[in-house]
């Protein structure tokens, strides 16, 4: 199954590249450890999008949902702390948001997904 088209992988993606080139100029103790969990964490909710080809897609999604809440925290603490602006804050919120959006929605279908297959047996 092809994941890489999927929008919620796009949306990842989009965020992650975002992250990578709006968090150049923070300071270095700053970059090497909150901002690493954040492109660790965004690039493993990437890697969740596998989870397509799978039929326990259930855990994967939760998984990944879990991670997005980190990723807010993450990106409200750099605005808080004032190492991106709050107009630059303001485009990772939205982007946030589409993702969670996303994953809101593949895990809505999942579970109907699940419900049925429950049912045939």
């Amino acid at each position: 199954a092809v994941y890489d088209n999927l929008p919620v992988y796009k949306a990842a993606y989009d965020l992650l590249r975002s992250v990578y080139e709006k968090t150049g100029k923070i300071p270095r103790d700053v970059k090497y450890t909150l901002v690493e969990v954040l492109k660790k964490d965004l690039t493993e909710i990437m890697v969740m999008n596998q989870a397509n080809a799978t039929t326990g897609k259930l855990p994967y999604i939760e998984r990944a949902r879990d991670l997005v809440v980190g990723v807010k925290v993450r990106l409200r603490l750099l605005q808080d702390m004032r190492h991106i602006s709050v107009k630059q804050y303001a485009a990772f919120a939205q982007q946030v948001e589409l993702l969670s959006k996303q994953l809101s929605a593949w895990h809505d279908y999942a579970r109907r997904q699940d419900a049925k297959s429950q049912e045939k047996i």
